[in-house]
């Protein structure tokens, strides 16, 4: 039976306790009376969430701007709305729901930090058997002849001779000063790490088809944009050649429009260029290779705003980042390494009982005079080591003042992606209720200045600036509907994703 009397949870507080209790311990019909001191080193306990009452310095406005169009509905922003486990579905896409689902299922990166998991969680194990007495055995039979001058072995006339022992060993540490405890301690800290690097490489992968998936739409909608533009464009050309033929503009005018339609059409190879990448992303996001090209594509208009946004509370955050769990995750196990190094220092303890049997024949071997037993303890203690043991437990605490300040500032980063995001969601209505604005009045002047120049009103020069200002007006409002999309996506990735509301998260945290 294995007791434990140390506390398992939280930061560096407290020293070694000072309670002392006797175990009994049974194992291989052999009984140990131990003394058992509970673990030297700090006793973890998890750090507090930040005393923070928001994210930005100032209130946070209630919802977004809103501008005209199906895009340009404002989103609210609800304090405490939990988030589904499968967040990405907010966007009411079903193929983006079926690549990320395809990517969960082959994607090689999530499938070595499952491994990894895995891998932790046996380190973990294996260290905790050292808890129980190592028993060994071993069966060593020899034979020969003795020279004709010897005298022969066994008290026998004959030269020939065979011995037969067989031997079981079974030695136990006790774990006095609790080293194997925080062995395992931080082995299973560094389990949980594992496991909530999994939860983050799972978040990462999701935002990162979602972002791609988004990104792809908003390229789509630029080429789009950009080839209507050139229809625009052709259109014009067309119109001032056969007014050149009929003598009513000049060669000049016709070639402005032919160099203008040419700087169109040279703005679409390089999106549709970004467009075959981001393909070939998110292929790879799949688990593909490029060549296996997967079947989904996006548009903005198949994709859906979600129209409230939730806002955790901030002392929620540090329990829904997988990163702060990690980091928190890695303090526990700095922690436990100095326990570790510190129980270095004091006496090792272990006791060793053998028992065997060496007969000369190999059916006397449970014969009582063949049998032998032994039993010995040690106690191991450096006298002087030239400050070694000294020096790595200075080392292990240095190691853990690091991870206290890498916990820290994980935290902050949260928060700060989290601010980010808020203000960007803001930022990009405002930009969408502008860039519409700009749109509509561009469209509106190109309209006017085409009737002109028809008329003799205006020249070509105002024709072509007219063109460049609503070429430019709707890439701006395509990349500002884009942007909410990116944005929101980015918030649901600020805030943690709604892992803790997956129904496989137990699975993962308790390998097989």
């Amino acid at each position: 039976m294995q007791e434990k009397c140390f506390e398992r949870a939280g930061k560096l507080r407290g020293g070694p306790s000072n309670c002392l209790r006797f175990v009994t311990i049974s194992a291989a019909s052999f009984s140990f009376n131990l003394l058992s001191a509970c673990a030297v080193g700090p006793n973890f306990e998890r750090p507090p969430a930040p005393e923070v009452g928001g994210y930005t310095p100032e209130p946070l406005a209630p919802q977004t701007a809103a501008s005209p169009g199906p895009e340009g509905k404002a989103q609210r922003f609800v304090q405490g709305l939990d988030i589904p486990a499968q967040w990405w579905a907010v966007f009411h896409s079903r193929p983006l729901n079926d690549l990320i689902e395809d990517a969960l299922k082959r994607n090689a990166d999530l499938q070595a930090a499952q491994a990894a998991l895995r891998a932790a969680h046996e380190e973990a194990e294996a260290q905790k058997g050292l808890f129980a007495p190592q028993i060994g055995g071993d069966f060593n039979p020899t034979g020969g002849k003795t020279g004709a001058d010897v005298a022969p072995i066994l008290n026998t006339t004959s030269p020939y001779y065979s011995l037969a022992t067989t031997q079981l060993t079974i030695s136990y540490t006790p774990d006095v000063f609790g080293l194997n405890r925080r062995n395992v301690e931080s082995l299973e800290a560094q389990t949980e790490g594992q496991r909530f690097q999994l939860e983050a490489t799972y978040l990462t992968l999701t935002s990162n088809v979602v972002a791609a998936a988004i990104q792809e739409a908003s390229l789509r909608a630029q080429i789009d944009a950009t080839k209507k533009i050139i229809a625009i464009e052709t259109d014009l050309l067309g119109l001032l050649r056969r007014q050149l033929s009929l003598g009513q503009v000049a060669g000049g005018d016709v070639a402005l429009q032919e160099a203008a339609l040419a700087q169109a059409e040279e703005t679409l190879p390089p999106l549709e260029k970004q467009l075959a990448q981001q393909r070939d992303l998110l292929t790879a996001l799949a688990g593909r290779y490029p060549s296996d090209e997967v079947a989904q594509k996006f548009t903005l208009a198949s994709l859906k705003l979600p129209r409230d946004l939730p806002v955790s509370l901030p002392s929620q955050l540090v329990e829904h980042r997988p990163d702060v769990k990690a980091a928190s995750a890695n303090l526990h196990s700095a922690s436990a390494l100095v326990g570790v190094a510190m129980a270095n220092r004091l006496p090792l303890i272990s006791v060793t009982a053998n028992f065997g049997s060496s007969p000369a024949n190999f059916a006397y071997l449970f014969n009582p005079p063949t049998l032998f037993y032994a039993l010995a303890g040690n106690v191991e203690q450096s006298i002087f080591d030239g400050f070694t043991l000294y020096h790595k437990q200075k080392a292990a605490e240095a190691a853990l003042d690091q991870a206290d300040a890498q916990y820290r500032s994980t935290v902050i980063t949260a928060f700060q992606n989290v601010a980010d995001s808020l203000r960007a969601l803001q930022a990009d209505a405002r930009a969408l209720k502008a860039a519409a604005a700009a749109e509509t009045a561009a469209k509106t002047s190109l309209d006017i200045t085409r009737k002109q120049l028809l008329l003799g009103e205006v020249n070509f020069l105002a024709l072509l600036t007219a063109e460049q200002t609503y070429l430019q007006a709707v890439l701006a409002r395509v990349q500002a509907e884009a942007g909410r999309y990116a944005d929101t996506a980015a918030l649901f990735q600020a805030l943690g994703g709604g892992w803790w509301n997956r129904d496989d998260v137990a699975t993962a945290a308790a390998p097989d």
